[in-house]
């Protein structure tokens, strides 16, 4: 649905987490969406369990508060053969040099 380049996070898995808000906003925004779907079993796991991890608590404060809006909210995981384009999608945000965002439901060209 979307794809967006970051400036560095502490992690790979504060950068998922930071996605994932990201994501929420947007759909938020753009679509009455209410299931998500990551690749990093982790995430789900501070979802989940947020108690466990306080490394993240202000990053689960914000995602905490956009759960809020979305009265059925799910994250599933899915394997990362299943997504492999949108892998490459997000690989390719990374090596843009100026700031990206793009959301729809179909591919830029």
């Amino acid at each position: 649905m979307g794809i967006r380049n970051f400036t560095q996070c502490e992690s790979a898995l504060h950068s998922e987490v930071e996605a994932l808000r990201s994501v929420m906003e947007n759909m938020l925004q753009h679509s009455p969406c209410q299931s998500f779907e990551t690749d990093c079993k982790e995430v789900i796991a501070i979802i989940k369990e947020p108690h466990e991890w306080p490394s993240f608590a202000t990053e689960l404060e914000k995602i905490e508060t956009l759960q809020i809006c979305f009265p059925d909210f799910k994250i599933t995981h899915v394997p990362r053969v299943r997504i492999q384009f949108s892998d490459s999608l997000a690989k390719t945000a990374r090596t843009f040099r100026r700031k990206l965002l793009f959301i729809d439901c179909f591919i830029p060209v």
